[in-house]
């Protein structure tokens, strides 16, 4: 189950494809889309990442930022931005702290010991710092609900 709805969001600061620090206080008073995905460069990745590029005027007119949330390293997440040309950060999450944190770790993903992705999960977080939208696939090849983010974010402002 992904966090529950009205909870505060964990706090968290990564580095982003530029690795700059990014910090979910860096948008205190905004609302944002944290989107997990579990591996860039596969297919249902890719799309989920493009339809939020293609969607971020709408999301951005809505008052709401996007943050895109991966464990993965800063050469896989800069050429990620790169091929799909990215308007928004692509997050560094090496640890899978932040992952963990958020409930959508997954231990020893595609039958690889050790290796730990974030499954495809979706949270819109307030200005206030509270979780208001949650919403995790059941397993990682399923897409969000881009509608249902959108009328959440536009539900908030």
């Amino acid at each position: 189950m992904p966090l529950s709805i009205g909870t505060k969001a964990p706090a968290f600061s990564l580095k982003d494809s530029d690795r700059s620090d990014v910090s979910l206080s860096d948008f205190s008073g905004k609302t944002v889309v944290l989107a997990f995905y579990p591996a860039a460069f596969s297919g249902v990745c890719d799309t989920e990442v493009c339809a939020f590029r293609d969607s971020l005027s709408e999301l951005n007119g809505a008052g709401a930022d996007v943050l895109g949330i991966a464990v993965d390293n800063y050469f896989v997440a800069k050429e990620f931005k790169i091929k799909h040309n990215l308007n928004f950060p692509i997050l560094v999450d090496h640890t899978a702290d932040t992952a963990r944190a958020y409930d959508t770790a997954i231990e020893n993903f595609a039958g690889m010991p050790g290796y730990t992705a974030a499954n495809r999960t979706v949270y819109v977080v307030d200005g206030s710092g509270t979780i208001q939208y949650a919403w995790r696939g059941e397993n990682p090849g399923i897409e969000p609900d881009y509608d249902a983010v959108k009328a959440a974010v536009k539900a908030i402002g």
